[in-house]
């Protein structure tokens, strides 16, 4: 069995580095090492999207004319820009020049509603909009609704409204301060928070993401997972970018589509949320002799992984489906499993290196091995802060310590178990009942192709309520399901209530929308 001690003696010779002297490794600005590449290697090819490749030298002559642009609309040191979008070439390119500027990308999927953009542009009192029409429908109507004007650069269309007077952040020449990027969540509060990414936080990821997947100049890895998450943006085109792969910038996520990438486009690599990988495996039914190049790495992010979907994933693709765990406020990667060494069992696997972790109760002090407790961070990836909000910081970060609110178990090994979010826990009759575990059960039955489990308050005590989306084709037996849940769980934790869903509702990354589901009832 492979120990956290020698997960930490591997890392440093995959990195070539020792985890106190990464952050030696890395450059002023995110950018920076981006640029290197596009002296290094001008030829090697850097973005593809929509059928148009741009290679690295390409790359760098678009992000300089896309900063002059930015200049001559009024763009500052320390301004915030909005980029409302989704996934493409103008997303990256903007996002990277402000990178070249010290300029600050909030930025925003463009799925989003108008009343949802327009409560995050009052937060962020942004200098300019800048929506990415080419990639996006959605970025148009809500170009038009906010009066954008039309821009065309080198690489394609956009719109953009003209500067507002604003109030920019002071700049530093400190990577540890400067904020590079804004990326919104609402948690539980329904609130706007502007989740302050620096150039360290982001540029420290994208460093560990892309040596530990052993990424090289000129791999192409897919990146459908949205830019507007912390996860599609750093942990993947960042990373790829650092090590002068190509990042393949897809919009939308399509089974079909992605299915032909990996057996037509060689990728080295795919990241996706379990739904992804439910919908690819619905996909390839029926295709039993489908045996394409395999990619070096896959791996699950965003949601609990449950140990069906691995298994069948895994035997069908015939190579391990990798595992990880982070938030938006830790850039985001906390955790993850090992190309090196994979795991059979669902656990998010080792820390990063250079990231420290401690498993801590009620009372603030740490669990014994084994035991379930709230799980605290600290390393150069947790966040700034959230902006203009410092008191909602000062209840997260304590000493240089985040808490992420999710209730973990750390097993002998030193691999970490997620067991679900404190604000999730349902209790029901004075028991504790995790989400993750019920929903892992029920997605292993043959008729579920996904389901998302809440609580429900009845009086003094909660219920479990399962809400279940059918494999296409199949019907729901609920008497069939229960008795499936009784067979592998304990009473209290067999769901009260099923509740059918021909679709379950999904963010754009792809995630079970837990709390619409939960307002539904």
């Amino acid at each position: 069995m492979i120990t956290l001690d020698d997960i930490r003696t591997e890392d440093e010779i995959v990195l070539g580095v020792a985890p106190a002297r990464i952050t030696d490794q890395l450059p002023r600005r995110l950018s920076d090492r981006v640029l290197e590449w596009c002296e290094k290697t001008p030829a090697m090819p850097a973005l593809k999207s929509n059928g148009k490749t741009i290679s690295y030298g390409e790359m760098g002559k678009l992000i300089a004319e896309t900063r002059e642009w930015l200049v001559a609309r009024g763009v500052r040191p320390g301004d915030r820009v909005m980029i409302v979008g989704e996934n493409g070439l103008a997303l990256e390119l903007i996002f990277l020049a402000l990178s070249t500027m010290d300029g600050i990308g909030a930025v925003i999927n463009a799925r989003l509603s108008h009343r949802e953009i327009g409560l995050i542009a009052d937060d962020c009192d942004p200098r300019i909009v800048v929506f990415t029409t080419d990639d996006s429908a959605d970025a148009l109507a809500h170009s038009e609704e906010m009066g954008a004007e039309p821009v065309r650069l080198s690489f394609g269309d956009f719109r953009a409204t003209r500067a507002r007077e604003t109030e920019p952040e002071v700049c530093s020449d400190d990577p540890v301060e400067q904020v590079l990027a804004m990326i919104y969540t609402t948690g539980t509060t329904g609130t706007p928070k502007g989740v302050m990414l620096t150039h360290r936080n982001l540029s420290f990821i994208a460093f560990i993401s892309g040596r530990l997947r052993g990424i090289q100049a000129g791999d192409p890895v897919y990146c459908v997972l949205p830019m507007s998450h912390v996860f599609g943006l750093s942990a993947v085109s960042s990373s790829v970018l650092f090590c002068g792969g190509c990042v393949h910038l897809v919009s939308r996520f399509s089974a079909s589509e992605t299915l032909r990438a990996i057996e037509e486009d060689q990728l080295v690599g795919f990241l996706g949320v379990p739904t992804m990988y439910a919908m690819m495996l619905e996909a390839l039914q029926g295709r039993e002799n489908w045996q394409p190049r395999r990619p070096r790495f896959m791996f699950s992010r965003g949601a609990p992984l449950d140990p069906s979907l691995k298994q069948r994933v895994e035997a069908r693709f015939g190579m391990p489906l990798h595992n990880g765990f982070g938030l938006t406020e830790t850039g985001p990667t906390v955790c993850q499993t090992r190309l090196y060494a994979p795991l059979e069992n669902c656990s998010v696997g080792f820390q990063l290196p250079g990231v420290d972790v401690e498993v801590r109760g009620a009372d603030g002090k740490s669990v014994p091995q084994g035991d379930v407790g709230e799980l605290w961070v600290r390393g150069p990836n947790v966040m700034k802060g959230y902006f203009r909000k410092p008191e909602l910081t000062a209840e997260v970060i304590v000493d240089g310590w985040f808490n992420t609110g999710d209730l973990v178990n750390m097993d002998s090994a030193g691999a970490i178990h997620i067991a679900g979010r404190s604000k999730e826990l349902i209790i029901r009759s004075g028991f504790n009942v995790y989400p993750p575990e019920v929903e892992a059960v029920l997605a292993s039955h043959p008729d579920v192709s996904l389901c998302a489990v809440v609580g429900h308050r009845v009086g003094e005590d909660e219920e479990i309520v399962a809400f279940i989306q059918p494999v296409e084709g199949h019907q729901i037996d609920e008497q069939a399901i229960h008795d499936f849940a009784r067979q592998s769980l304990a009473g209290y934790k067999v769901p009260n209530r099923l509740v059918i869903k021909q679709a379950l509702p999904t963010a754009p990354s792809g995630k079970i929308l837990k709390h619409q589901l939960a307002s539904s009832l």
